[in-house]
C-alpha cells in the first residue's frame, strides 16, 4: 500500500538522510533494476515543477541505465535499518551484480514511471528527467575540487575520482510512503 505524501512535508527528513548515510537513486532499463547509493542530492522548484536533483559519475553504470530510461526512484530510509543495504549499494556496482537480488530488496511498482520503488527505503519520490547538465571541473571552487575530483583514482571502479557528476534534474511526478 502507498500512501501519498507531500514531498515538501519531509523535505528536512529527506535532506537529513542524504549526507548521514544517504539514500538510493534506482534506474531501471531492458528488465533490469539497480539501486545505487546518493549522498548529494537537492529539492527545488525549476520551472515551475517539484524537482529531486541528484548527481551521478559519468561512468556509473547508473548513468548508463539513465540514458537508456530517463526516469528514477529516490528511495529514503526513514531510519537506520537500512545501513547494510546502503553500504552495499554504494560500493557495488550494477555491471558486477544484482544488487536487488543479492539483497533480496523488495521491489514496488510506481504509479507514473517504469522504474519501481524500493519496500525497505520507504520514502519514494518517483521522478521523469527534464534536464541534465555535466558539471565543470574547471568551475568549481578549488577546495572542492581538490577534495572530490583529484584526478588520481581510476574511473572504473566505486570511489573513483577522475569523472566529473551529471546533474540529473528529475520533475518528482509522485511522492509517497510505501506501507
Amino acid at each position: 500500500m502507498k500512501r501519498e505524501i507531500s514531498v515538501f512535508d519531509y523535505a528536512g527528513d529527506i535532506m537529513k538522510r542524504l549526507p548521514s548515510g544517504g539514500a538510493l537513486l534506482t534506474a531501471g532499463a531492458d528488465g533490469f533494476v539497480n539501486p545505487m547509493t546518493i549522498g548529494w542530492g537537492t529539492l527545488g522548484i525549476e520551472w515551475g515543477k517539484p524537482v529531486f536533483i541528484a548527481f551521478v559519475r559519468e561512468n556509473r553504470y547508473t548513468r548508463e541505465m539513465l540514458k537508456k530510461n530517463p526516469e528514477f526512484t529516490v528511495n529514503v530510509p526513514v531510519d537506520d535499518s537500512c545501513k547494510q543495504i546502503l553500504g552495499f549499494c554504494g560500493t557495488k556496482s550494477g555491471r558486477d551484480v544484482d544488487k536487488v537480488k543479492e539483497l533480496s530488496l523488495t521491489l514496488e511498482e510506481s504509479q507514473h514511471i517504469s522504474v519501481p520503488g524500493i519496500k525497505e527505503l520507504p520514502l519514494t519520490l518517483e521522478c521523469r528527467v527534464i534536464y541534465e547538465q555535466k558539471q565543470d571541473l574547471e568551475a568549481i571552487e578549488a577546495e572542492s575540487r581538490r577534495k572530490y575530483y583529484p584526478q588520481d583514482v581510476d574511473s572504473s571502479f566505486s570511489g573513483s575520482n577522475k569523472d566529473c557528476h551529471i546533474a540529473f534534474y528529475g520533475e518528482i511526478v509522485g511522492a509517497y510512503m510505501i506501507e
